[in-house]
């Protein structure tokens, strides 16, 4: 024959194809087919906003992965949390950050926003994935909230840290992250932000979900950032926003004499990664010119 013949049975070659979606804002998710798997997912939920002045640090957005997940094969909605706001002044807390999820699969809750100083009521941080940091500040201070509310296994965060009551720092307690709760302050400095986890699954080694570093009197300074995106606390000046698309919390604002008492920062927008594995195959037979 002049195709040399045909030999043996038909052999398949199989070549899975890897997709990695990435959502900084909603948007909707549907599998490519019915014999797609996901492998991996990772959802971050939005941080919380740091408190008003010597207040504390936002928590951070509540973090969640999963590994062989199963997803129906129609259309999902897929929301990217916002972050809260910073706190305004003293009596008015800002904003806990918002959840993130893949339709009824799998939700992260918003970081807890930190509380403010001074002798209003606003002074405890408020509880989410990460709880934010208590309030400082020349009256009784505020405590921590609690992390991993609701809860989830594994954790999806850690509590915010305690403020310190007295002079000189009258600093607040940093926003918990999803690897290390809150720093409590001290005398000398704010609280400084939890950390965060760091995660591959976009292909960059990135850390997410670290939390704010509480507020401080200057010259005393403010918490550092949590790494993952957490902001900074400041004394009067300084402070930082959460980092956007990783759920960081954001920092207080701090005082710095004779009157500035500075607002809170926002917390940083979450991140939802899914990462679809899909099966491409291929039938063939062999020839005897291949053969031989």
């Amino acid at each position: 024959m002049a195709n040399g013949g045909i030999i043996g049975p038909i052999k398949v070659v199989c070549t899975p194809s890897t997709k990695v979606t990435t959502f900084t804002s909603s948007g909707t998710f549907q599998k490519k087919n019915c014999t797609s798997t996901i492998p991996e997912i990772m959802v971050v939920a939005g941080g919380g906003g740091g408190g008003f002045s010597s207040g504390g640090g936002g928590g951070a957005g509540g973090y969640r992965t999963g590994t062989c997940v199963s997803m129906p094969t129609g259309s999902l909605t897929v929301t990217v949390g916002a972050g809260g706001a910073g706190g305004p002044n003293e009596p008015t807390y800002g904003g806990c950050g918002t959840d993130s999820l893949i339709g009824d699969v799998i939700t992260s809750t918003g970081g807890g926003v930190g509380g403010n100083t001074g002798g209003s009521g606003a002074k405890a941080g408020k509880t989410g994935g990460s709880g934010g940091g208590g309030g400082g500040g020349a009256f009784s201070g505020g405590d921590g909230a609690a992390g991993n509310t609701p809860p989830t296994s594994p954790s999806q965060g850690n509590a915010g840290g305690e403020s310190f009551d007295g002079s000189p720092s009258f600093g607040g307690g940093g926003g918990g992250g999803s690897s290390a709760v809150g720093g409590n302050a001290t005398n000398v400095k704010g609280g400084n932000g939890g950390a965060g986890t760091a995660n591959d699954i976009t292909g960059s080694n990135v850390t997410y979900a670290g939390g704010g570093g509480g507020g401080a009197n200057s010259p005393n300074p403010g918490g550092d950032a949590g790494p993952g995106g957490g902001g900074a606390g400041g004394a009067g000046s300084g402070a930082a926003a959460g980092t956007a698309n990783t759920g960081g919390g954001g920092g207080a604002g701090g005082y710095a004499p004779p009157s500035t008492n500075a607002a809170g920062q926002a917390g940083g927008s979450g991140i939802v990664v899914i990462k679809e594995t899909t099966p491409k195959c291929a039938s063939g037979r062999w020839t005897l010119n291949e053969h031989f």
